[in-house]
């Protein structure tokens, strides 16, 4: 039987412990390495590779949104599981951009641990369902907003949602359930489920284009300042400028072209 492998960081010697107990009762599954924080869990990971890395969402120097999203852009073939400190609305949202196929809170059961590790290793993404919280769809929607609010030279190399992709998440942030949409759009069960799954895939790719964009402005001499909330800049790039920007960025937005998994 081929095992999903898992790698464990997370500051509470205690609770990576009772995960590792956890799992080493299961048959498919071996925990292959640990670590306190996310930072030395990414040299690890990108020496060896899990299918499965479970890390801690936030006290840390890189905290777990920032270590999904490198790990998703240099090895997008494995998952992560973030730890949450509490199902809070920022946590989820940053969650979900970041890449991440679940998430889970300390005080989660043994069971769920176990359930949640095997359906993500078959390529399900658990926190996909989050998309149905009104709250977390208006953020949604906010952001896409922000896309569209920016200059037609960064807001290019964006993805955008299409205005059936609009109306679903329109109709969820306000207050629809699954059967309403699919019965108000009249669509089914499997084109709601790519339709919300090609909504995550554009938030998660934006949110990792977004990153090198601004990485890249910094080595710039003369740039506009993007403000991803809408309001303008204060310096500006001629075109010129943007077009050698744009091909630099080129070959790195390259590698955001696989599944997100």
């Amino acid at each position: 039987m081929e095992k999903i492998t898992v790698f464990l960081a997370d500051w509470q010697v205690l609770f990576r412990e009772g995960i590792h107990f956890t799992l080493s009762g299961e048959e498919d599954m071996e925990v292959v390495g640990e670590d306190v924080d996310n930072e030395q869990a990414l040299t690890f990971i990108e020496s060896n590779p899990p299918q499965i890395a479970i890390l801690n969402a936030s006290h840390d120097t890189i905290n777990g949104f920032e270590a999904t999203r490198r790990i998703k852009q240099t090895l997008p073939e494995v998952s992560v599981i973030l730890v949450l400190d509490s199902y809070d609305e920022d946590q989820f949202f940053n969650a979900l951009k970041s890449g991440a196929g679940a998430c889970f809170t300390k005080d989660v059961d043994p069971e769920v641990v176990i359930n949640t590790i095997r359906e993500v290793a078959k390529g399900k993404q658990p926190i996909s369902e989050v998309i149905w919280k009104p709250e977390i769809t208006s953020r949604v929607l906010d952001d896409f907003t922000a896309f569209s609010s920016l200059g037609e030279q960064v807001g290019q190399l964006l993805a955008h949602l299409t205005p059936r992709e609009a109306e679903i998440l329109h109709r969820v942030a306000d207050g629809s359930t699954r059967e309403q949409v699919i019965s108000t759009l009249s669509i089914d069960d499997e084109a709601l489920d790519n339709r919300l799954q090609s909504i995550r895939y554009k938030l998660v790719v934006n949110d990792q284009k977004l990153m090198l964009i601004e990485l890249a402005q910094s080595g710039l001499p003369v740039v506009s300042r993007v403000s991803f909330t809408g309001k303008p800049g204060t310096e500006y790039i001629t075109k010129e400028e943007f077009t050698a920007f744009k091909e630099s960025l080129k070959e790195r937005f390259k590698s955001l072209s696989g599944d997100i998994s």
